[in-house]
This record gives structure tokens, sequence and C-alpha cells, in this order.
């Protein structure tokens, strides 16, 4: 199914399109808030973020880094955006990378992309340090925070956009009058697994462009906006929605200094907008909760004021959560009116909760594949426990419905990749047709909601041929107070011949601790404690899903950076 625009969008080609419009329209306006060593914020405008991409990009192709490709290995940074801006606006092919992975794992990405040069923060200068003894093939290490070059190889950022400047003021045009070919790859992104899993997904101008456009189609964002990056930007979820359509729409950006300091960043800050994922969110919305109900009757006070404020708010249009809810917005830095959560399905108590104290979440579905963001809660409809209605121009329906309705959900539109670099056996597998078979199992409603239920390949299936989602019975296991976290997978019992649910579970030891007041306790004691949560939580499934085995685990999964848990080996094992 298709959905149509709410809004009405300026048309744009490319990346430096885009760019070279918001200067035009916003040229003044502070594009970015940049945190300096000793604490104070200073702006830099969208003509002075255009000044500096020229400069970079005229030196990059200086240097012969023309139709090569790039990586960046950096915290989020003003640094960040704007070498990736410079890098897809007419030099090559930018390779965000994951600043936390380990370096074998990073040297093994960086040769499999063939990268030829390499823009780096401080804190990953030991490790390119160890890179160039070992790599042959990357020409250019660029240092974000070095004051000088050292050597032919290891150059400063901020003396190449100098020479950029000067190679400017000569006459040369290189960059500016660089022809970009929308149809080509203009980023490499890896996807989320281990070094060997990992796929490159490549992605041209035209598949980013339309996603930027599709999300600001459905959504209101202006130039009066200004945004907070939280999570991190080589995943494209950050990267399209926190950075692309910010710029786009002449937004502020301003970056987190890291998950301690968010609710920090927050106040100093006081954002609009915020891209956020569940845990996130989750563990802000418990937080909230537990200090609003330190007694029975402070839980029932906060109760009754939710209930208050959505009965004033959608039946007389009465308006007043700010006020009633200002301690909680104060968290937030007092302005934010719009939060947008991905990369994995919200608890839909969380987000109603705090859409009742005037906090709006709102959720969204994408895919790497896909630039990425295929479907959103708009501005015209919203349901909490649904990935929201198709962006404009986007086009998904699902496919190989069984009885119970749910199948593959499948897109297509100009945001879908170009395919997997350098794996045509995996692309051949996704891609048909033009068409992204996502592996993603689902539904749609009548009113065209899409509705997520899990992963084609973590489906359990039993003897009977029922299937049960992993995801689902996780979202049972968390609504206890005592479940931190939780893993789910099917296991074949030889002796029934049935495959039967199992879980891991990491427990909340302070919550625990809290609720019973207790300072030590055994762990016999936990299990017993876990043993009788499960008992509860599967009395509200159907027989077939409940929880069988379950053993309690004490340190928390392994996660990607958008905080995902992985379901490998080395989680389950």
């Amino acid at each position: 199914m298709k959905t149509e625009p709410i809004y009405k969008q300026r048309k744009i080609t490319d990346l430096k399109d885009m760019i070279s419009q918001s200067v035009n329209l916003f040229g003044n306006k502070d594009a970015f808030l940049i945190k300096n060593n000793v604490g104070e914020y200073h702006g830099r405008t969208y003509l002075e973020l255009k000044e500096d991409i020229d400069s970079l990009g005229t030196a990059l192709i200086d240097l012969g880094l023309k139709n090569k490709k790039i990586a960046i290995l950096s915290q989020n940074s003003a640094q960040w955006c704007t070498s990736y801006l410079t890098i897809t606006g007419g030099v090559g092919v930018v390779v965000p990378l994951d600043r936390e992975l380990p370096f074998n794992e990073i040297e093994n990405l960086i040769s499999r992309a063939g990268v030829s040069a390499i823009i780096f923060s401080s804190k990953h200068r030991k490790d390119m340090l160890s890179l160039s003894k070992l790599s042959e093939f990357i020409e250019y290490y660029i240092d974000i925070d070095a004051i000088n070059d050292e050597g032919n190889n290891f150059l400063s950022y901020s003396r190449l956009i100098e020479k950029g400047k000067v190679s400017l003021e000569k006459g040369n045009r290189a960059y500016l009058d660089a022809e970009i070919d929308e149809n080509e790859m203009c980023a490499l992104i890896f996807t989320s697994g281990t070094t060997d899993l990992a796929k490159g997904v490549m992605l041209s101008s035209k598949n980013l462009a339309t996603d930027i456009m599709a999300v600001c189609s459905m959504l209101t964002i202006n130039e009066a906006d200004s945004a907070l990056s939280i999570l991190p930007l080589h995943h494209t979820y950050e990267c399209t929605a926190g950075f692309l359509v910010m710029m786009y729409n002449g937004c502020c950006l301003s970056f987190n200094e890291g998950l301690k300091y968010i609710v920090k960043n927050l106040q100093e800050v006081k954002p609009t907008i915020l891209m956020l994922v569940p845990l996130i969110l989750e563990n802000m919305h418990k937080k909230i909760i537990k200090q609003a109900s330190g007694t029975f009757f402070s839980k029932l006070k906060l109760n009754a004021a939710i209930e208050i404020s959505n009965f004033l708010y959608y039946f007389l249009k009465i308006d007043i959560r700010k006020k009633l809810f200002k301690q909680v917005h104060d968290i937030f830095g007092g302005r934010v009116r719009l939060v947008i959560s991905g990369a994995a399905a919200i608890n839909p108590d969380v987000s109603n909760d705090l859409c009742a104290m005037g906090i709006r979440i709102i959720q969204g579905y994408g895919l790497t594949e896909c630039a990425p963001i295929v479907a959103v809660n708009n501005d015209q409809g919203y349901r909490s426990d649904s990935a929201g209605k198709p962006l404009a121009g986007i086009d998904i329906w699902i496919d190989n419905i069984g009885d119970d309705g749910i199948g593959e959900i499948v897109i297509r539109g100009d945001n879908v990749m170009l395919g997997y670099y350098e794996n045509p056996i995996a692309t051949h597998k996704v891609l048909k047709n033009s068409c992204l078979y996502t592996g993603d199992l689902g539904y749609i409603d009548e009113e065209g909601y899409i509705f997520i239920t899990g992963r084609k390949k973590n489906v359990i299936v039993t003897k009977n041929g029922k299937n049960i989602f992993p995801e689902e019975v996780e979202s049972y296991l968390a609504k206890s107070s005592y479940v931190k976290e939780s893993l789910v997978w099917g296991r074949f019992d030889e002796e029934s011949g049935e495959t039967e649910v199992n879980a891991q579970i990491v427990v909340d030891m302070d919550e625990i601790k809290e609720k019973l007041h207790l300072n030590i306790i055994s762990k016999d004691e936990i299990y017993k404690i876990i043993q009788a949560e499960v008992k509860e939580i599967n009395k509200q499934m159907p027989l077939y899903k409940r929880v069988k085995e379950f053993t309690v685990r004490e340190e928390e999964f392994i996660k990607t950076t958008t905080k995902k848990i992985k379901r490998y080996a080395e989680n389950i094992g």
C-alpha cells in the first residue's frame, strides 16, 4: 500500500543539492551548536558549513581521492557531519564506521571496503598508527583533533580545510563543479554483526534524497527546531533522521557527549526534537515513574494525573500537560515536542505514558537497506503499538500471508539500496524486481498501519505448525519490573519431539532489592523470584507460547550500538 504526502516538500536530487538549497534558505542560521573544551557553546552557520565543505572537498580532491572510498571513525561531531556531506557531495564514497568496534574488526571492514583514506578523532589515534604499519592501501589518515600534519600521510583536518580554502581562492573548481550521479553509490554502510557477517549496504544519492523528502512529507520539522544527536551517526537511522533531515529543514544540531551526559546535555541545549531507541526511552521512563512513585499514594497521584491529562487533551482539547508534568519536561530540557523512536519496538505503555505527560513519542520502522526509514506514525495518525504507515512514495505490502494473517514485509521505492557490496548472492536473496524482501514478519491493518511481529529467521515453529515470535514473548517478560532484559529462542526436545520456548533473563537486581527490602540475596532466591514472575507471565499467553525453561544471566547481553540485543551464539551460549 501507498500513503499520500501530508506536506509538500522541496525537491532535492542529492546531498550537495540539499546543502546548496539549505544555505540559500537558512544561510545565517546556526547549523551546529558546538561545545568547546571549556564547556562553552558556539554556533556554526549554514554558510560557514558550506565554506568548510567546499574547502575540505577541494583539499581531498587535491590529494587524489576523487572517486575513492573515505571512512569516518569518530564520535558524533560537527566534523563528522561536515566530512560526510563533503565526501558524498562530489569526492567519492563515504564509509561510516562504528567507533565502538575493536581494532581487528575496524581493520577488517576497512580492508573489505577498499578504503583509501580515513578521517578519525584522537581517541582512535593509537589504532590508526598501528593500522598505518599494517595497511598498504590507505593513503591518508586525517586527524580531526590534530593541529599540525605529521609526515606525508598523517594530516590535520583543520589544516586540510585551510589548504582547500587557499586552493579555492586560486580558482580551483574541481570540487565545486563535480557532478553527482544520483544512481551511483555514495555511501557504504556496514550492518551490525560480526565482521564476517556484516553486509555492506550500497546507498545512492537518490536513495538518501528520497528518504529525506519522504520523512519530511509526513512530519512537521522546520527551521525553528533544534536537535541533540545522541545515537551514533554511523547508524543510518540517526544519520538520516537525526542529521540529514535536520540539515534539509534548517534545524540546529548539537551533539551528546556520551550516554551518561544525556540529561545534562538536554538541559544545556534544550532541543525540540530527539531521535532515540526504546532502551534509552524505557530507562528514562523507569526513572521518572520510580521518582514519582515513592509511595502507594504518590503512585495513585501519578496515575490520576495521567488520566486527567489524557481526558482534558483528547476529549476537551485542553493541553495542560507541560504544566502538570513540568519536572518531566525539565529532564528533557523543557522544549522537546517530538521524539522519534526507532531501531526496535518500544513498549506501548512507555510511549503512552510519556505522551500523556506531553512528550510526543512516535514510532517508525526502517532498515539500513532502505536509507533507512520506510514507515512512521505521522502527523495525521498515531498507534502506539504500530510502526506507523508507509512514507509517501514508498510502497509496502505483505507477501506469502499465512493463516494468521502474517507474512513477510516487502518494500518498493527509490529509497531501496543498490545491493550488498561485492555480495551478489546475498543481494539476490533480498532484492527481486527492485523490491526488498525484508525478512521482517508482520501485517497491515485496514487503516494501513504496519505491525511487525518478528524476524523471519527468528521464528520458532512448533510441530503443529504454529509460529511463535521470540520478540513477542520477550515483550511479555519485559512487563515484569524484575526483568531487565531477556532473550528467547526455540530448543528442540528429543523426548517430546516438540520445539519448546527457552529464555535467558537478565535480572534487575536493584529493583528486587528495593522492592523486597533486601541487601543480600542468594542465587536460589533470585531464581525462585523470577520463576514466580515467569509463571504469572505465562498465564497471559497461549499454552504453546509459554516459556518452558529459563536461566538467569548475570551479565547484560551483547548489543549493537543502537542497543539492540545480538541474537548470536555468543549471547545464547
